[in-house]
């Protein structure tokens, strides 16, 4: 089942492959419901989306499809979604995975993510949740690219290439750090990030107790971005930091 779509969500910049051309996605699960679902998603992004209800099914499609990236369901008929993973990836070994699952255990994540997965989306499932981890996914893979370099969460726009940021229209000026750190929150919305992550991607060195710079520029961030206006970023105790539209 193949739909191409023309324009994406409305207010956000649709990602493309490089050459400009739909991305191509391929979802996998036994339920027929949750395909169709995911499908009418990732179309409504403007992506080209391909699905299959089992395993094998599953390695035939990639094969032909060549997708950039898989949604892949751990439990199917036939075999163990890891398995498919490996099949997948024998074939093309970068190639982004996020695992979809009933399961929630921490081992079950662990397992998932150390077999290679690159996510892990527990059902029942937001549909946005799964299309914007699915983006931030494939642009940090750089298998797609915006094409006009403008990322857009609620009424908070940022232009990765002019380096403007506004908020409600109205114009927000950032150091390169606040900005480097507002553009990986805006390219995972709604996706709690850790501080160990945010280390890794903004100042690229690991965590070792360096936390505290990461709570110094999300302070500042939030003084630019939120004060006076309902507050888009948020602290989960514990867990780290995300952003997401006002009110939802």
């Amino acid at each position: 089942m193949t739909q191409t779509v023309p324009t994406g969500a409305p207010g956000r910049a649709p990602l493309t492959r490089p050459d400009g051309s739909p991305l191509r996605v391929l979802a996998v699960d036994d339920e027929f419901s949750i395909t169709e679902l995911l499908s009418m998603a990732l179309r409504y992004e403007g992506w080209d989306v391909r699905t299959a209800s089992n395993g094998i099914e599953a390695v035939r499609v990639a094969r032909e499809f060549r997708p950039d990236a898989v949604i892949l369901d751990v439990m199917l008929p036939d075999m163990e979604g890891l398995d498919v993973l490996r099949r997948l990836r024998a074939d093309s070994p970068l190639l982004p995975v996020i695992f979809l699952t009933a399961r929630d255990g921490v081992a079950d994540r662990i397992a998932g993510l150390t077999a290679g997965g690159d996510d892990y989306v527990t059902k029942p499932f937001s549909l946005e949740e799964v299309a914007a981890r699915l983006r931030g996914l494939l642009r940090r893979t750089n298998r797609a690219v915006a094409d006009d370099g403008l990322l857009v969460v609620g009424d908070l726009t940022l232009d990765e290439a002019s380096h403007e940021v506004t908020r409600g229209g109205d114009e927000i000026r950032l150091t390169a750090t606040e900005f480097e750190l507002l553009r990986y929150l805006m390219r995972n919305p709604r996706r709690v990030l850790s501080k160990a992550q945010i280390l890794d991607r903004v100042w690229q060195y690991d965590f070792g107790g360096q936390g505290n710079v990461v709570e110094l520029y999300i302070s500042y961030l939030r003084r630019k971005i939120d004060r006076g206006r309902e507050p888009m970023i948020h602290t989960l105790r514990g867990a780290g930091y995300m952003i997401k539209p006002a009110s939802s």
